[in-house]
This record gives structure tokens, C-alpha cells and sequence, in this order.
């Protein structure tokens, strides 16, 4: 990566404002499994399995 694209790239993200957090839970866990079906599709396991760990950290836990 050149300098100058460097400069471009870091220019670019400093411009954009930062992603709104989920509303809730259930937004996370669609959010995830978008993500994850689209890695599934591009032939990603390695960021699959990445976000799978997510998920399985993003459900709900039931107290008994």
C-alpha cells in the first residue's frame, strides 16, 4: 500500500460516521447470521467459524 492511498483510506474512514449499535439482541443475532450465511457463500471458513463463536456468545441465556 503506497503512502498516498494509505493517507486516502484513513481520510475516508475518518469522514464516516460510526455504525448505529443494534436496538436489540435480536437485531445482534440477525446482523450475525447475515454475516455468517455470507461468509458461508464466499467460501470463508475460517470467518465463518469466527462468527459462529459470535452467535453461539450473542444468545440469550436462560437462568434455571
Amino acid at each position: 500500500m503506497t503512502a498516498l492511498s494509505f493517507h486516502l483510506s484513513r481520510a475516508l474512514a475518518k469522514g464516516r460516521a460510526a455504525p448505529a449499535p443494534p436496538a436489540s439482541r435480536a437485531d445482534l443475532l440477525l446482523t450475525l447470521l447475515r454475516k455468517r450465511a455470507a461468509a458461508h457463500n464466499a467460501g470463508a471458513p475460517e470467518l465463518e467459524a469466527l462468527l459462529r463463536d459470535q452467535i453461539r456468545w450473542a444468545l440469550p441465556m436462560e437462568r434455571c
